[in-house]
């Protein structure tokens, strides 16, 4: 006999195959089991189309009535670009609603569980609630901040090198691993990377899967307009790309940037750098929700000193490189004592073919 557990990780793996999809809404997933038997189920497809309820709802049909709703997330009691479910749940005839967890929006949280109630339904809320929590992270992260969720991804060796003295890194870990970071791109809405890294390596920040997979838009931060005209990132045609920078660059070069339909983003600086939480603000009002930073060690610990990170995922090849000059992943100024570093909380440590994944939160 499967109990609410089984049926509500039904639901949050339904979800999690949409992760990417349905940015800037969240990822849900709706299963109703009458008699033990599942008898309708939906996810979130897209921001815009029905919500993951009315597709359960549609394929249960008649039989929606007596049954028991699983749901990811608090169904919404709100008009956006479609209609409230929680009506929608209201007028179904279920008997039973479990929801993994409350809406994270504080104009809406718990507003639709409590028009479910005095329907005179029976609602239980916090069924794999940690599960569900994580699986939505970038979006509850929008919803209090309203700023992008920002994950720091580094490739480095066991001795902590990402790269030799010269700058060469290619490649460090292994296929599996790369692939399972083109795999994050494809869910992600922007990849942002410093200025010193385009001028390095010339990357193009784009997906490469064996399917059609999603670009996130390429983020540049450039204060100086360093980037050529004849970069791969400054071509927009396989992808979008906005340059972050400051008043106090090249507005010709940043024409000829646009005329190439690229994107000038004005940002306040901090003496000569640019501001990281601005930066965020900004983008976030420009669409992006969430962001891959694989940036150089430099702008990464720019993030990390601005606690701008909210996700760490470290891979570590089976190499030693050694050397004093070699790049570390977080570089920017020294510190005196060990009390000053970013303390994390470990929450996976897997194996990716060759490497190890660590995968950590900020405490």
């Amino acid at each position: 006999m499967k109990t609410d557990q089984d049926f509500m990780r039904m639901a949050l793996d339904l979800a999690a195959t949409a992760k990417g999809k349905t940015n800037p809404n969240p990822v849900v997933g709706a299963i109703l089991v009458k008699d033990g038997v599942i008898v309708g189920s939906g996810i979130h497809r897209k921001a815009g189309e029905p919500h993951a309820e009315v597709h359960a709802f549609h394929m249960a049909g008649e039989h929606a009535k007596g049954a028991t709703l699983y749901v990811t997330l608090e169904p919404c009691s709100h008009f956006g670009k479609t209609p409230p479910c929680a009506n929608l749940v209201k007028d179904s005839g279920v008997k039973r609603v479990v929801v993994a967890t409350e809406d994270p929006n504080p104009a809406v949280g718990g507003k639709g569980i409590n028009l479910i109630k005095h329907a005179g339904i029976e609602v239980e809320v916090g069924v794999l609630k940690e599960e569900a929590l994580k699986l939505n992270e970038r979006f509850i992260h929008n919803m209090i901040y309203e700023m992008p969720f920002v994950i720091s991804k580094v490739a480095m060796t066991l001795d902590g090198k990402i790269a030799a003295y010269t700058g060469h890194s290619k490649w460090i870990t292994g296929e599996e691993a790369r692939r399972e970071v083109h795999e994050l791109r494809n869910e992600v809405d922007g990849i942002l990377v410093g200025v010193g890294t385009v001028l390095a390596d010339n990357p193009k920040l784009t997906t490469r899967l064996d399917f059609q997979g999603k670009n996130p838009v390429r983020i540049i931060m450039d204060s100086n307009l360093r980037t050529p005209l004849d970069a791969h990132v400054a071509d927009c045609i396989e992808a979008k790309t906005i340059i972050v920078t400051t008043k106090e660059r090249n507005d010709e070069k940043a024409k000829l940037l646009e005329e190439k339909g690229v994107k000038i983003l004005t940002v306040p600086s901090i003496n000569g750098k640019i501001a990281g939480d601005m930066t965020l603000k900004m983008l976030y009002k420009e669409g992006i929700t969430d962001i891959l930073l694989e940036g150089g060690s430099e702008i990464n610990a720019s993030f990390m000193r601005e606690n701008l990170i909210q996700k760490y995922l470290v891979y570590v090849a089976p190499k030693i490189l050694g050397g004093k000059s070699s790049y570390t992943p977080y570089r920017g100024e020294d510190v005196e004592t060990i009390n000053e570093a970013v303390h994390l909380r470990y929450t996976d440590v897997e194996k990716v073919g060759e490497d190890l994944k660590i995968t950590a939160y900020p405490l």
